[in-house]
């Protein structure tokens, strides 16, 4: 479900005339995704992505996404573009909501990658680090250690009806994490949220990343340890080392990783996994039955959190030296 506002043609007819894109020719909403309502467009000039950013979009932080997706492109990232309006701006206010267009990126999302399309993730990854170095906006990620502690005070009194024992788990995990999380890494833009559904194809060929409404200042490192966990396991949980063979490699290829930043990786990894399974269980404890929005899961991500904290060697992830 990603249609949480009802556009009318004639509301979005007016809307589009603020744009130098065509006449409006159909529109339909996009089911995939979570956070914003999207439409695909198409008109006589373009095929585009209207998007309108619902109430966990914070619009403070739209100049930041919109502005990183127009300087990495600049860069020769292959992303989506916002399209200007005939004032020079990128958003606009439809149905109540802020809106933008997008460019339509050509491609497909992998429902089953292998590894040689981890290696063209690791690669990508890379390149948009790179590509972000100099972005002048800073936005601080939300969902780090301290986001973490938040979401977990929400959760952790009902933390036990998911499984037996999660509630003092966790709670150890974070203050853990808490006292031994890394500073001194090489920081940057990261893309905080590039899961599979969130890279194109076409073919065995990347055709672009999409999706930057994560995005944030934070590691480097950590956004590697992210697609480790995106990336790198099967359906029945167990981590394939010749995929993070190759998405390290891939990442590797472009911005070598310090001896520092590999050395975390267990650490940042196991941060990550935190923070995808308690954004999984707040949402598991407090979507009302019947909701139009599929749950995830939280215990993958625990599972994954698992294995993290049982690596003794960086090794183990198929890293070579």
């Amino acid at each position: 479900m990603a249609v949480y506002t009802d556009i009318s043609e004639d509301d979005l007819k007016r809307f589009l005339a603020d744009y130098d894109a065509g006449e409006l020719l159909s529109y339909k909403g996009i089911a995939e995704g979570v956070e914003n309502s999207n439409f695909l467009l198409h008109t006589t000039q373009h095929t585009l992505i209207l998007t309108l950013y619902e109430k966990r979009v914070e619009k403070n932080d739209l100049p930041f996404f919109l502005g990183l997706m127009q300087h990495l492109a600049a860069k020769g990232l292959s992303c989506p573009l916002p399209l200007k309006r005939r004032d020079g701006g990128m958003l606009g206010e439809l149905s109540g909501r802020p809106a933008a267009l997008i460019s339509f990126l050509e491609g497909m999302w992998l429902r089953k990658p292998e590894a040689k399309h981890c290696r063209e993730v690791g690669k990508a990854l890379a390149a948009m680090h790179l590509a972000g170095e100099n972005f002048p906006i800073q936005r601080a990620n939300a969902l780090s250690i301290a986001g973490w502690r938040e979401l977990w005070d929400k959760s952790e009194a009902r933390a036990d009806e998911v499984e037996t024992g999660l509630s003092q788990e966790i709670e150890t995990e974070i203050s853990f994490l808490a006292e031994h999380w890394p500073s001194e890494l090489p920081q940057g833009v990261i893309h905080a949220d590039l899961f599979p559904d969130n890279v194109f194809f076409l073919s065995d060929r990347l055709s672009g990343l999409i999706d930057f409404y994560f995005a944030c200042n934070d590691l480097l490192a950590y956004d590697v340890s992210i697609c480790l966990n995106a990336w790198c396991f099967e359906k029945d949980g167990a981590y394939n080392v010749t995929k993070g063979t190759a998405l390290l490699e891939g990442y590797r290829s472009v911005r070598p990783l310090s001896g520092d930043e590999l050395a975390a990786l267990p650490i940042l990894s196991r941060g990550s996994a935190l923070r995808f399974f308690l954004t999984r269980l707040y949402d598991w404890l407090t979507t009302p039955a019947g909701a139009l929005v599929v749950k995830k899961d939280p215990l993958e991500y625990l599972r994954k959190l698992r294995f993290h904290r049982q690596i003794s060697d960086t090794t183990e992830y198929g890293i070579s030296a």
